[in-house]
């Protein structure tokens, strides 16, 4: 599943930047049309999405059967999403990327069209009992965890390696999800330095990925937004990956 060369946006903006270095879980809410972004690597992220899915589809997208209905309504209100966007088209034969490519939504295969529609990665959580737990997630460009891992997890158990998870933080998490609101997405960033530039970065939670250095030649950041559905009630935590190169920084 290697990725071929790697596939860079030209800038992390300075607005994540600045969001990346606050204190978890440092939500603030998404200004209005902004919950899905397009940038200059749409095209090449959408199609690396396309051959990961070829190649191992059930490495990037799980669904169990209690999040179905959430599942078609994600894909609903994606769709509501980007009918307001100039760089999208509907079409009466199916949906105009703003890459050209044309997409005929299936709504039996709702994460499926989602892959072809958006740059974000998306998971859906639940409540079950005194936690939201991980019930579907397209994962194309997972950072340093894998899907297999979380599926059917709570978010505690999907944080355990994270560094400075404690439970005090847990607790703001899970406060986060609890109170979101329809209609009303938050988001945050974080900010990481990567030796190696592929979106596909699964690893198991025994194998820690080693701490990028000071010289390392790339940077990795993810967008990352909480937005509730408005009918089954779910919660949908998307992420929005950009890798730029260092050297490129410099020079600019």
């Amino acid at each position: 599943m290697t990725q071929s060369d790697p596939i860079l946006q030209s800038q992390i903006p300075q607005i994540q930047r600045d969001r990346a270095a606050a204190r978890l879980p440092s939500m603030v809410p998404v200004a209005p049309g902004e919950w899905l972004q397009v940038d200059d690597a749409y095209a090449g992220q959408l199609a690396e999405k396309a051959r990961l899915i070829a190649a191992h589809r059930d490495r990037v997208m799980a669904c169990l059967p209690e999040a179905r209905d959430a599942a078609a309504e994600l894909l609903t209100v994606v769709l509501a999403e980007i009918a307001m966007r100039p760089d999208f088209a509907m079409l009466g034969h199916g949906i105009r990327r703003p890459d050209g490519v044309v997409v005929s939504p299936d709504p039996k295969d709702p994460l499926l069209t989602l892959s072809q529609l958006v740059q974000e990665d998306l998971c859906i959580l639940q409540k079950q009992g005194d936690e939201h737990v991980l019930t579907a997630a397209l994962l194309c460009f997972p950072a340093s965890w894998t899907l297999a891992e979380k599926i059917g997890r709570p978010l505690t158990v999907i944080h355990v390696p994270v560094a400075h998870y404690d439970d005090g933080i847990a607790a703001r998490v899970q406060r986060l999800f609890d109170g979101v609101q329809p209609g009303r997405p938050v988001w945050r960033a974080n900010l990481l330095r990567y030796e190696d530039p592929a979106l596909f970065q699964p690893r198991a939670e025994a194998d820690q990925r080693p701490v990028g250095r000071p010289d390392s030649a790339f940077e990795r950041s993810e967008r990352q937004t909480v937005l509730r559905l408005p009918g089954t009630g779910a919660v949908v935590f998307s992420i929005h990956t950009r890798v730029v190169c260092r050297g490129a920084i410099s020079q600019g």
